[in-house]
C-alpha cells in the first residue's frame, strides 16, 4: 500500500515518469447501496460487486487504474485512472457491473510540475510587464 501510495504521489509531483502520454483522473463513487434480506446481499455481491472488483483488477493489470481503493468500513470507491479522454473513462466505468449502482464523480487531475512550469510562465510574464 505505500509503496502505491508512493508511485502516485511521485506520478503527480512529476518525480517519476509514466510511458503513456495519457491523462490522469480522480475518480470517487458515492457511498453503495444499502441491503435489506441476506438473500438481495447475496445476489448483488455475486452479480454486481465481486464482477465488478474483478475487471477493476483487470484494468490495474492493463494499467488503465494506476491504483484505488476503498477507505476502510467505507463502499466509496477511489480511482485514480489514466486514459486518452473522459470518453474513454465513460466507456470504461459503463462497462462496470456496477455502473448503475453508484454515482460516479470524474475529475481531470493536472500534475504539479505541470501546474508549477504554468505559473512559472505567468510569473515571468506579469515580471516583465514592470
Amino acid at each position: 500500500m505505500k509503496t502505491k501510495l508512493m508511485c502516485f504521489v511521485m506520478f503527480v509531483l512529476g518525480l517519476a515518469s509514466h510511458p503513456a502520454m495519457a491523462d490522469l483522473y480522480m475518480v470517487t463513487t458515492s457511498e453503495g447501496p444499502g441491503f435489506g434480506a441476506p438473500e438481495e446481499v447475496v445476489g448483488v455481491l455475486e452479480n454486481g460487486i465481486l464482477p465488478t472488483f474483478a475487471m477493476l483488477r483487470d484494468l490495474q493489470a492493463k494499467k488503465k487504474i494506476i491504483t484505488g481503493g476503498l477507505p476502510v468500513g467505507s463502499r466509496t470507491l477511489y480511482l485514480l485512472v489514466e486514459a486518452s479522454s473522459l470518453d474513454e473513462v465513460d466507456r470504461m466505468l459503463r462497462d462496470l457491473p456496477a455502473w448503475g449502482v453508484f454515482s460516479w464523480k470524474v475529475t481531470p487531475l493536472q500534475t504539479l510540475a505541470a501546474r508549477e512550469s504554468m505559473e512559472r510562465g505567468i510569473l515571468k510574464k506579469l515580471k516583465s510587464k514592470k
